[in-house]
């Protein structure tokens, strides 16, 4: 299988299955010198872990993080950072019978299709257990971002129909509310239609916005390594994840230009932008306004309710689903996408530091 590696100065290797023994990733290219340790990791775990609230799976895992290489007396050296997170709570037989036919809404067709065998027990590779070395690595790059003050910051925007009031936008609330959503006021009547979701024994989607703030004009590449590009693509990488835009994103379909453009002008001495349609990306390059992007997540695929499929004998028949999962991924989802955004864009910045002679040139004579 490839396709387990994404990045390009700071490469990121996921790897392990939702029942295996673990599951971790490898950092390739990470600059040495940063402190670090297992706790700058495990806050940003701890936000998708499950068993947290009614919101999430009952399934319980610590997800405790162990960093096995590329840290040396609390700094990463240069070399490879890898990362583990042992998987304690599996239930294998609660996916038995899984074997022997394709669910709604998964990836087991395809996964049967492609290699002629797959890894049942809660997805192997494409369950969302895998987003933990997504996070793992990405938490490694949101501290190394905030030291040169640049903030991600990822909530909930909605919830099935519930959708938040940005005049009521309380930063605190994101950590605070199990929907991860910004307005105390949204959250619970998210978590109302949850438990009617789950008493009908169905699931939700939902939407999660990111904000990204302090990142300088100039980062992104004008044609196939566009910012927008790069941060659609690590993103649309989340499994549940099904559209993403930038900016008023589909809506500027409906807009006149006149409406669409936002205006340039002197502030302070700086150039500015008079509106932020744009989500701060023009032409593929950051524009030094804030980086706005939004996720569309579906519904969890796995659900109680009697559906309709096929077993690999061609039969048409009736299934349901057992084990424990998410009435939403939303909640959980938030960080991942958070992170996701924070590897992107610092990956991108290096690839910056060289777009100008002078800047090679600086950088070798100030350190002869």
């Amino acid at each position: 299988m490839s396709g387990s590696i994404i990045g390009k100065n700071i490469q990121i290797s996921t790897w392990g299955e939702s029942h295996g023994k673990a599951l971790g990733v490898v950092v390739d290219g990470f600059p040495a010198g940063m402190e670090l340790c297992e706790e700058d990791i495990q806050k940003f775990l701890d936000r998708r872990k499950p068993g947290t609230s009614s919101a999430t799976t009952p399934r319980k895992e610590d997800d405790l993080v162990e960093i096995m290489s590329g840290v040396f007396e609390g700094k990463t050296t240069g070399t490879p950072i890898s990362m583990l997170v042992r998987n304690t709570s599996q239930k294998s037989s609660d996916y038995s019978e899984i074997a022997e036919y394709y669910r709604p809404g998964h990836a087991d067709y395809g996964f049967d299709t492609k290699y002629g065998f797959r890894d049942y027990r809660g997805g192997g590779r494409s369950s969302g257990r895998e987003t933990i070395g997504r996070v793992a690595a990405g938490a490694l790059c949101e501290k190394l971002l905030g030291q040169m003050g640049i903030s991600v910051c990822a909530y909930t925007k909605a919830i099935g129909s519930v959708e938040i009031d940005y005049s009521k936008f309380d930063k605190d609330a994101i950590a605070q509310n199990p929907t991860a959503m910004p307005d105390s006021e949204a959250d619970q009547k998210a978590m109302d239609l949850i438990s009617q979701a789950r008493s009908d024994q169905d699931s939700l989607g939902g939407v999660i916005e990111c904000c990204i703030k302090g990142v300088p004009a100039g980062v992104g590449e004008p044609v196939f390594d566009k910012l927008d590009a790069i941060l659609a693509r690590s993103v649309m990488s989340i499994g549940a994840v099904k559209a993403v835009e930038i900016g008023d994103g589909t809506r500027v379909s409906s807009y006149y230009g006149s409406d669409n453009n936002d205006a340039f002008s002197i502030s302070k001495g700086n150039i500015v932008k008079e509106t932020n349609h744009s989500g701060g990306i023009l032409g593929g390059i950051s524009d030094g306004s804030d980086i706005v992007l939004r996720a569309y997540v579906k519904p969890t695929p796995s659900i109680a309710r009697t559906q309709h499929t096929i077993n690999k004998s061609g039969n048409n028949i009736e299934i349901n689903i057992k084990g424990r999962h998410d009435p939403v991924v939303v909640p959980r989802a938030v960080v991942v996408v958070e992170t996701m955004c924070a590897h992107a864009i610092l990956d991108l910045m290096i690839s910056n530091m060289s777009a100008k002679s002078e800047n090679i040139i600086s950088f070798y004579r100030n350190n002869k």
